[in-house]
């Protein structure tokens, strides 16, 4: 092992002492950058900047009155409780509740298919550590969520896209990559997804289902936006479906129904997976806060949610339609975009020769961003795409922040 020397330091003696440099970071912690996300919400955290970057919910629409009510009860009743170490799967009254939640909306659940985590994003890398070995392969969607893309890479797994079209995911080109590259999972977002706000169809989610079981694949399931539909109907779980029923983790999250602040998430998986997440969630922080749990339980007794779910999601689809309806005027001739039935965020894409990662410093001088769509790619990036989130402002601001995004879109040279 090679040491490497820094430069002799003076004791208050006078005497020279020679002190070794310490260890280098693990290699993983190297390759893996950070969230460009979480970057362009630092660039652009002033006051004046319309911020179609974050997928942030809307503020004004959090039940507060309610949350702090459950908080206040909670305290109230059990302190004891609320302020004590929990198991690491979490507290049995929310496990109850979200059980009777899932099997209300047609997947069969009890309390112990269920571990509360920590945030759906901690689910990931949980799932992430008892599944992956580094080299193993993960298939995802073109393009992936990005925080996915980070959880498998810091795992070491090798990730590979899966060819679709507007409508996500091809099963034929998914059976093809099983056969060829033998992956340990899939991960998708079928529902809304992020980035493009596209949802699979049922036909294809049974195909997807029969691949897994005929293929043998795990199914990573994330549905942090399925609730939000303010357009067509429900479509069924990829989980729901027959093949899929032993070998899919279905991932779902209070921070979009509920609040983000409380880092609430869970995950439904088989037995035996489940056992060696909550493994791999001792190791990393015991149990998710207690009163966090007793507080979100005690919501879901004393309050509607499905109502207040209605008038959020009521909400989102009128800022939906005003930033549908301010795309063509703005963009450049030639663009495309998709059109979400629910969910938070659309995709679009711009003529080629765009590059809207070297166009965002432009844009965000005009007060406005949006998140380019290359970091949203595994491999090949479209240069050319973006992310808009459209729930954060008011339709007036959305207006306003298109108009200013126009101005910024400068044609390439």
């Amino acid at each position: 092992m090679t040491v490497t020397e820094n430069p002799p330091a003076v004791t208050a003696t006078g005497t020279a002492t020679v002190t070794a440099a310490p260890p280098p970071l693990a290699a993983r912690a190297c390759s893996i950058g950070g969230s460009p996300v979480r970057d362009i919400l630092a660039v652009t955290a002033r006051p004046e900047v319309i911020n179609f970057a974050g997928g942030l919910p809307a503020p004004e629409l959090f039940d507060a009155d309610g949350i702090a009510a459950a908080y206040r009860d909670v305290l109230a009743e059990t302190p004891a409780r609320a302020l004590q170490y929990s198991t690491t799967e979490g507290e049995p009254t929310l496990r109850a509740a979200l059980a009777a939640r899932t099997t209300a909306r047609g997947l069969a659940t009890e309390a112990d298919d269920l571990l509360v985590t920590t945030g759906s994003q901690q689910a990931l890398s949980l799932l992430a550590t008892a599944l992956l070995e580094p080299g193993d392969t993960v298939l995802v969607e073109r393009p992936c969520y990005l925080a996915a893309l980070q959880a498998f890479g810091l795992a070491g797994a090798r990730v590979v896209a899966v060819p679709g079209d507007e409508d996500g995911i091809d099963p034929g080109a998914l059976e093809e990559l099983v056969v060829r590259e033998r992956p340990k999972l899939l991960y998708t977002v079928p529902t809304f997804s992020n980035p493009t706000g596209r949802t699979l169809p049922a036909a294809r989610r049974a195909a997807v289902a029969e691949v897994a079981g005929r293929c043998g694949l795990w199914i990573v399931e994330d549905d942090p936006y399925g609730e939000l539909r303010f357009e067509g109907e429900r479509v069924p779980w990829i989980a729901s479906y027959e093949g899929a029923r032993d070998r899919t983790v279905l991932l779902g999250s209070f921070s979009k129904v509920m609040a983000p602040g409380l880092r609430l998430g869970w995950l439904r998986a088989p037995d035996g997976l489940r056992r060696a997440c909550a493994v791999a969630k001792q190791a990393a922080d015991l149990h998710t806060p207690t009163v966090n749990q007793l507080a979100a339980a005690r919501y879901l007794a004393d309050r509607d949610l499905d109502a207040h779910v209605a008038r959020v999601a009521a909400a989102y689809g009128t800022r939906r339609d005003a930033m549908l309806a301010g795309l063509a005027d703005v963009l450049p001739a030639g663009s495309a975009w998709t059109r979400p039935e629910g969910g938070m965020f659309l995709w679009a894409r711009l003529p080629d020769g765009y590059d809207t990662t070297a166009l965002l410093p432009e844009v965000v001088r005009h007060d406005v961003a949006y998140v380019p769509g290359a970091p949203f790619h595994a491999t090949d990036p479209d240069r050319a795409t973006l992310r808009l989130c459209f729930v954060t402002q008011t339709p007036d601001e959305i207006a306003e922040g298109l108009r200013r995004l126009g101005e910024g879109l400068t044609p390439p040279r």
